[in-house]
């Protein structure tokens, strides 16, 4: 008590001014603890509703799932199918085509050229050209819109992965999850608003992968993505302590809340409103987490079609938790599957990490359509950069010059193939698609202006696209 007394009695200028919106902590605390006294007739709402308000474009789409390929695919082996690479397989790789182009791990070798490993077929009425390798996901062909001329700053790993969530190769800037979370706030009551699953193959080439990938940057921590994870407890310490009851973690909630409702009348500081809305996130969580990852109410023929087993940790599952998360309200839903690296044994690792990537990635868009959410759902798949064309003794190394990903749902045109690699796989030459335009469409299919959703960091506007991106119109439905 004299540490609140002492608060209460060390109030300054800034204080004084700052009282004014001493009441809007314990607001958003009551909202918090009961939403529905407040859905109606406040503004201070238990949800996040996010900066962007009212959207400056039509809406076509209500949350995004990333399916992040982590290791970098090779396009040539997936998507991208360049019969020239047989016919000179093998033999060195023109020297017009590579001269002073960065390469990662092949300097000084000599380059040869390396056919595509496995063939690849027409699926769907639009003819889609796909490896026969995915013929699961061949079979969304009509859904998908595959795009083949990416292009990326980063070469290696890290700052790839990097420049592809935050549309920089240097570390500190929000996620493109974060910046969704941030804009467009969730739908969810009792689970964060930006969720990230991970998953890793069996051939054993694992790509690390860290959680700065899904950090808030310099936006408020409470845009942080939250890993869950697929084996044991999905969250650390969802469970109470042995002894501890509902009731009494309760009581440390609020004692705790109030304590910071205290602080934040007498400093203004933004944070103190993340945490009070944390802790009261936290325990909502530890009723809707559990609930969420616990499959026996999902019927034996979604099990199925997944091909997912509760906790055993694998993409499938992963896939399933994604359509979970969708349904309650989370609006950035990142899978990073790490399985391609393939700097060696191509042609097998594919092989490999097809069977654990195809189904699932069709039964995600088969159950989203069928449950009707698939209009309303971004999904997006594809890694951090693609493959040389040249070999790197059976395999390939890394490459940035042209890569494939695919898009379906919320407001794509589906069935179309859109950019174009030269014959190599190498260059991409016909409607380039930087990772910039990759965020500027996402977030022009979420109703957002990318140019005029900012935030001020050290005197200047930074937005998710900085100073780059255009909305690619030929992909819009």
């Amino acid at each position: 008590m004299q540490f609140l007394d002492e608060l209460k009695t060390s109030a300054n200028r800034r204080t004084f001014l700052g009282s004014s919106l001493a009441g809007l902590g314990a607001t958003a605390l009551a909202s918090l603890m009961n939403p529905a006294a407040f859905a109606a007739g406040t503004s201070s709402s238990a949800r996040w509703s996010g900066v962007v308000q009212p959207l400056h474009r039509v809406q076509k789409c209500k949350r995004v799932i990333h399916l992040c390929m982590a290791g970098g695919p090779s396009h040539l082996e997936t998507l991208d199918h360049k019969p020239k690479l047989a016919e000179l397989n093998g033999q060195p790789m023109p020297e017009s085509v590579t001269k002073g182009q960065p390469i990662a791990q092949l300097q000084g070798q000599q380059l040869k050229v390396l056919a595509c490993q496995h063939p690849f077929e027409k699926y769907g009425q639009s003819g889609q050209s796909i490896c026969n390798q995915f013929p699961k996901i061949g079979s969304m062909a009509d859904d998908l819109c595959i795009i083949r001329s990416v292009v990326t700053e980063a070469i290696n790993h890290d700052p790839a992965h990097t420049f592809m969530n935050t549309g920089s190769s240097v570390s500190g800037r929000p996620s493109m999850g974060s910046w969704v979370w941030y804009g467009l706030g969730a739908d969810a009551e009792n689970l964060p608003g930006f969720v990230v699953l991970t998953s890793t193959g069996k051939s054993g080439q694992q790509q690390p992968i860290a959680s700065r990938q899904w950090h808030s940057g310099f936006l408020p921590s409470r845009f942080q993505g939250v890993r869950f994870y697929s084996k044991g407890d999905a969250v650390h310490y969802i469970q109470n302590p042995q002894g501890v009851t509902a009731d009494r973690q309760r009581d440390v909630v609020d004692a705790i809340s109030s304590l910071n409702q205290q602080l934040d009348q007498t400093i203004d500081d933004p944070e103190i409103a993340t945490r009070i809305g944390q802790y009261e996130m936290a325990f909502q969580m530890q009723t809707s987490v559990p609930e969420l990852v616990d499959l026996s109410n999902e019927s034996k023929e979604t099990l199925e079609l997944y091909g997912a087993q509760q906790g055993d940790g694998s993409f499938a599952t992963n896939c399933l938790l994604a359509r979970r998360l969708a349904e309650r309200g989370s609006r950035f839903i990142q899978l990073y599957h790490r399985d391609w690296d393939h700097h060696g044994g191509v042609r097998d690792g594919v092989a490999q990490i097809a069977k654990e990537v195809d189904q699932p990635c069709m039964a995600l868009l088969t159950d989203l359509k069928r449950r009707g959410m698939l209009d309303e759902t971004l999904v997006i798949w594809g890694g951090e950069f693609g493959r040389t064309p040249m070999a790197q003794g059976n395999g390939r190394d890394h490459h940035q010059k042209g890569f494939s990903i695919w898009m379906a749902g919320g407001g794509i045109k589906g069935g179309v193939s859109y950019g174009n690699t030269d014959e190599f796989g190498y260059h991409a030459v016909e409607n380039v698609f930087p990772v910039h335009d990759l965020h500027a469409t996402m977030l022009h299919l979420l109703g957002v202006d990318h140019l005029r959703m900012t935030y001020k960091f050290q005197g200047r506007d930074y937005r998710l696209t900085d100073v780059s991106g255009n909305v690619v119109p030929e992909i819009l439905a």
